[in-house]
């Protein structure tokens, strides 16, 4: 015997159609349809339907709710894991407008209870100097209730150059696992998700808009079917001058890092080419295994 289920389907308005609703009560929208009539809002403009926009981004109305309502969408959503304020605005602003955006992220962000707890750039590492390990220290520290965080011993990245992207990773994790009280290797997918689908300084874009020309949906960014329509030969111009545009982003980013300055008796690296001679371009050498095993050298 069979039994039928019921299912209940309950279809919940979308954040664009909640800020469309929104505007409509909003008096201070009226004023500046009354300034768009009146040609002295040159920036915002009414589409056919009467929503209001700020050149090509979204008006969001004085609604306190509504706006913390997005917020908490760009930051503590799984699509997002918890990025930082110019990563998070960076992102609304291509969608949303609204006085004092950037201020009102950078406090949303900075009251973050998660953030504060699990970003490296609120637990800055003290060099492992015999001033900071000497007792005085120790006994300072604990009269004042504080701790130091200790660099690694032998591990010069924690006190140089930090490896931005595993620490970066790290922290979403740890923010995923706090936020959903869930195992971390549950968050990977998410994770890998939030990160290619959000800003990136050095591009100027995100990871996914780089490689297919626009970003994935979400509930924050959402695009019209057949909005986006590209044949072959426009695909491929629209390609070529995305990778020229990363490129010379990269390579303006790249100015900006600091030179490695070798001195004497530093351990370096040798690389050792398994082809021996001269090496041109579609001419192979002969295969040469090194005698001795590769290791590290000293310089001088």
């Amino acid at each position: 015997m069979h039994h039928a289920e019921l299912f209940n389907i309950i279809v919940e308005p979308t954040i664009k159609d909640e800020i469309i609703e929104a505007q409509k009560k909003d008096k201070g929208m009226a004023h500046i349809r009354e300034g768009i009539d009146e040609k002295k809002k040159a920036c915002f403009n009414l589409d056919e339907e009467g929503v209001l926009w700020f050149k090509n981004r979204l008006v969001v109305p004085k609604d306190m709710e509504l706006r913390k309502k997005i917020l908490d969408e760009s930051h503590t959503s799984m699509f997002t894991m918890h990025p930082g304020s110019n990563k998070m605005y960076q992102d609304l602003k291509q969608k949303f407008w609204w006085t004092r955006i950037k201020r009102e992220i950078a406090k949303y962000v900075s009251q973050c209870d998660v953030c504060q707890r699990v970003k490296a750039d609120h637990l800055k590492p003290a060099d492992r100097g015999s001033l900071f390990m000497s007792r005085f220290w120790e006994h300072l520290q604990t009269a004042l209730g504080t701790t130091l965080i200790w660099s690694s011993a032998y591990h010069p990245q924690t006190s140089g150059q930090v490896e931005r992207v595993n620490q970066i990773l790290e922290d979403m994790l740890r923010a995923c696992a706090l936020t959903y009280s869930t195992k971390w290797d549950d968050c990977l997918p998410l994770e890998e998700f939030a990160y290619n689908n959000s800003y990136q300084k050095s591009l100027e874009m995100a990871p996914f808009e780089a490689l297919y020309g626009r970003r994935c949906r979400t509930p924050l960014n959402w695009s019209e079917l057949g909005e986006r329509v590209t044949f072959s030969p426009d695909l491929v111009t629209q390609a070529e001058e995305q990778v020229k545009f990363i490129h010379s982003n990269l390579k303006r980013a790249q100015s900006r890092r600091r030179p490695l300055v070798f001195e004497k008796d530093d351990h370096v690296y040798l690389w050792v080419s398994p082809m021996k001679g001269v090496h041109r371009f579609g001419v192979k050498g002969k295969l040469e295994l090194p005698q001795n095993n590769v290791g590290q050298l000293l310089t001088g």
